[in-house]
């Protein structure tokens, strides 16, 4: 088979020959050749790349559309051979390693468009990138979306929620398993407090990270926890660009609770960095910032508990003073008032004795005119008992029956025993007892008239 040369005029003008498909594949790469004989710098988004065994790399070049989720406007191969790609390496190494050729990054990179025959494929062969692009599309979307954050008053909401006192419940938003996630395991399980660490995976680079992590955020909040610590290692501008992207710096500015971060190294600092709470230069300086939260609680509560004690001694020390001062001046206040009671109660057993001597001298007295008019009284009322006794015995004596029968009288009792007083009180044939001074004389009625 001949195999024209791709320089040669004649392979230009074909409309009158036939080809076979190798020579058409010829001609489409000499033609490519022709029109861009030193290569073409292109602009664009990479994706779905892949590494070989071998070490080539493979990825697409798109150009977005401006709306998300829709069909790329255009895409073309890319296929960056192992000698290429070792010196795209070297040159970013020159640059400080800035950039990391994954998904989702926007590069500028040159190369030459090559047809490659045995599939048909249309490819650009890479040998050469700009990392100041890629950096410089990074900044400047970085600080659009900081600006736009800035002119909401959005961009200090997340810092405006006042840390718990006790922050033990702590959210991390980290991919597990990684230097980040143990370096933050560790510090808080050398803290030795009571810790409880609510860990949701998550990747945080390569795309589609950004709704991964935002995602995470927005599952710690709604988890009950203190805090929320979002962390990850270093990495090149590229590995750490998701931090920058606005679906994250949403989740912060509307986390219900505090957001700490510690992501890449002392000289990063993302959007992420700037809408959290608090930001920290690395996930273990992340870390150590909540548990000297804690720490601090507890100085405070010890400081507290020593003023406590310390007041405490001061008081009991002071009481005990005045308990003794009270206690010397009970004593002495007790022993004037027993003195004064002594001598009031001497005054007045003085005045009792003297009231007594004159009391019963009085009563002495007192108790003689009584008894003289007592005895006074006294035969004055036997005197008078005597004359009415006498009166009453004369009263007696002259009612005395003996007394009347001495003096020649006479008692007729008739059967019954009752006194006779009138001759209508007996009847012919009653016997009569008639009673006279020396005895009695038993008569019996004849007649009576």
């Amino acid at each position: 088979m001949r195999h024209p040369s791709p320089h040669r005029p004649r392979v230009l003008h074909v409309s009158e020959q036939t080809l076979t498909v190798s020579e058409l594949g010829v001609v489409v790469r000499a033609a490519l050749e022709q029109a861009m004989p030193y290569g073409v710098w292109v602009e664009g988004e990479i994706q779905g790349i892949s590494r070989s065994r071998s070490g080539h790399v493979y990825f697409d070049l798109i150009e977005p559309a401006e709306t998300s989720g829709t069909a790329p406007v255009a895409t073309m191969p890319v296929v960056l051979f192992r000698d290429a790609r070792d010196r795209v390496n070297r040159l970013l190494k020159r640059h400080g390693d800035p950039i990391r050729m994954t998904d989702g990054v926007r590069v500028r990179i040159q190369g030459t468009v090559d047809f490659y025959p045995p599939n048909g494929r249309l490819q650009l062969r890479m040998s050469a990138i700009d990392p100041t692009y890629t950096l410089g599309v990074l900044a400047a979307e970085r600080e659009a979306l900081l600006r736009r954050l800035s002119e909401s008053g959005m961009l200090r909401a997340n810092a405006r929620h006042a840390v718990p006192i006790v922050p033990l419940r702590v959210g991390v938003v980290t991919s597990i398993g990684s230097a980040a996630h143990a370096d933050i395991t560790t510090v808080f399980e050398r803290s030795e407090r009571a810790f409880t660490l609510v860990e949701v995976d998550t990747a945080v680079q390569g795309a589609g990270a950004e709704r991964s992590i935002a995602a995470a955020i927005r599952a710690v909040g709604e988890a009950g926890v203190d805090v929320v610590l979002v962390v990850r290692g270093g990495g090149s501008k590229t590995d750490l660009a998701v931090f920058d992207h606005a679906d994250v710096a949403d989740a912060i500015v509307h986390a219900p609770t505090p957001v700490f971060t510690g992501i890449g190294h002392d000289i990063d600092h993302s959007v992420a960095d700037e809408v959290a709470h608090t930001a920290h230069t690395t996930p273990t300086a992340a870390a150590q910032a909540i548990v000297a939260v804690v720490d601090d609680w507890l100085a405070r509560l010890s400081s507290r508990e020593t003023d406590i004690a310390h007041h405490t001694r001061r008081a009991l020390a002071t009481a005990d003073e005045r308990l003794e001062h009270l206690q010397r001046d009970v004593v002495r206040t007790t022993g004037r008032a027993l003195e004064r009671a002594n001598t009031r109660l001497a005054n007045s057993s003085a005045r009792l004795r003297r009231s007594a001597v004159r009391t019963e001298t009085s009563a002495l007295a007192l108790l003689d005119q009584a008894v003289v008019r007592i005895g006074l009284a006294t035969r004055h009322r036997l005197r008078t008992a005597e004359l009415t006794l006498d009166t009453a015995s004369a009263r007696t004596n002259a009612l005395d029956p003996s007394i009347a029968l001495a003096r020649g009288w006479s008692i007729t009792r008739g059967p019954d025993g009752a006194v006779v007083r009138s001759v209508a009180d007996v009847s012919a044939g009653a016997e009569l007892t008639t009673q006279v001074a020396d005895g009695t004389i038993t008569s019996t009625i004849a007649f009576d008239e």
